[in-house]
């Protein structure tokens, strides 16, 4: 179910990560896990995200109270990371 719901939130990265992709060089890992176990209250849920481009490794952490959250969370931070790596390229 989780890695349902992950797959579903990052999907949409395809069409952004497509000029990247020849020959499938572009490979996104995800980690999630509870922080802590003493933890009871707060932010104890952890999401992160790799994604492997040509010559440069895009590394996301976010954390959220329940694991929905941090995977929205990340799925938002991936998508701005993404768009500011695209112009960067576009004003070159």
């Amino acid at each position: 179910m989780l890695k349902q719901f992950i797959e579903q939130k990052l999907s949409g990265f395809e069409k952004f990560l497509k000029r990247w992709d020849e020959n499938d060089a572009v490979i996104i890992r995800v980690e999630v896990s509870k922080n802590t176990k003493h933890h009871q209250k707060g932010d104890v849920f952890y999401a992160e995200a790799n994604i492997d481009l040509p010559k440069k490794v895009l590394r996301v952490e976010e954390v959220g109270e329940d694991m929905h959250e941090a995977i929205d969370k990340l799925k938002d931070r991936l998508k701005n990371e993404v768009s500011k790596i695209k112009e960067r390229a576009a004003e070159h």
